[in-house]
């Protein structure tokens, strides 16, 4: 195992990309120090063309860095045993689609080393924990872009690898598939292996991440727990009205009817509003306590 230092540490990482006959440069990565701890679910946040892929292909080998370093497991990450150790899903993954996935999970076992006589009984489990078990004998070309992202998944986890990095493992993915994909990363996290993504679907980085890293055109804008980066103070409460809205320093933001619904600022003025919708007969159908999310911060941080 990976011991107690960092599984992933970048030290001024940073790359330029040069343009045809060297003419002209644009910065991909600039100085990033980031670490990412045994066990953890860590987010690697950020709009297109912020640095995401590229950092991800920096860690893997799959681009040469300009400065800096990278370490996997407290070693450099070109050595052959730490690779042995990891898990990778492309962004936009293409397979040999005259294969079945059966067979293509299983060439993948043998490039992985999982002996013979373990592969069949891997490659199924690996199918029935993506959801395509009925599909073992369809070929690739049949899939769907959604069932191809979930067989990348598999075929990135099957030889149970201590990190798994994941780039945009959300895509084309319906919901029930992005359920499914985040019940997997949960279920690694859970198994004592360290999960490294990028995304920009806020949402699920905020219900499976321990911390997450904000970049922009190459630069760390944030990075840390999300308990330490979100603020959960209630900011003001969202309620939803029947009747009149009484006067008082609310902010009315839509109404259909007589159904109406407001913004409130504060708990006081929260009381004052029940009491007098009391009072006066009116319905108070729902209280939204709203609080800081993690796009909040990713819309902040990207505007400075």
């Amino acid at each position: 195992m990976s011991g107690s230092g960092p599984v992933v540490e970048l030290r001024g990482l940073t790359k330029v990309y040069r343009g045809h006959l060297g003419i002209g440069r644009s910065l991909g990565l600039d100085g990033l120090d980031l670490s990412v701890e045994p066990g953890q679910v860590f987010g690697l946040l950020g709009p297109n063309g912020a640095g995401k892929t590229t950092t991800l292909k920096l860690i893997l080998g799959l681009l040469r860095a300009d400065r800096g370093e990278v370490r996997l497991f407290g070693r450099p990450a070109s050595d052959a045993a730490v690779r042995a150790r990891l898990g990778y899903l492309p962004e936009n993954p293409y397979f040999y689609d005259y294969l079945t996935a059966e067979e293509f999970l299983d060439f993948y076992g043998r490039l992985q080393g999982i002996p013979r006589a373990e592969r069949r009984a891997r490659v199924q489990a690996s199918l029935a924990r993506v959801g395509l078990a009925e599909r073992s004998s369809t070929a690739l070309r049949k899939f769907s872009k959604g069932m191809v992202q979930r067989l990348g998944v598999a075929q990135a986890i099957q030889h149970d690898p201590e990190l798994v990095i994941l780039d945009e493992p959300m895509s084309g993915l319906d919901p029930i598939g992005r359920r499914e994909v985040r019940d997997l990363i949960l279920d690694l996290r859970r198994a004592g292996r360290t999960v490294f993504f990028s995304s920009h679907i806020l949402q699920d980085a905020e219900m499976i991440c321990d911390r997450v890293a904000i970049l922009d055109h190459g630069r760390l804008r944030a990075a840390g727990r999300l308990g330490d980066l979100i603020s959960t103070t209630v900011r003001w409460f969202e309620v939803a009205l029947r009747g009149a809205v009484p006067a008082g320093p609310l902010q009315l933001l839509s109404s259909a009817g007589d159904e109406h619904l407001v913004r409130v600022p504060d708990v006081s003025a929260l009381a004052e509003l029940l009491e007098t919708m009391r009072r006066t007969g009116g319905q108070v159908l729902s209280v939204w306590p709203r609080r800081d999310t993690l796009e909040d911060l990713f819309l902040r941080e990207i505007a400075r």
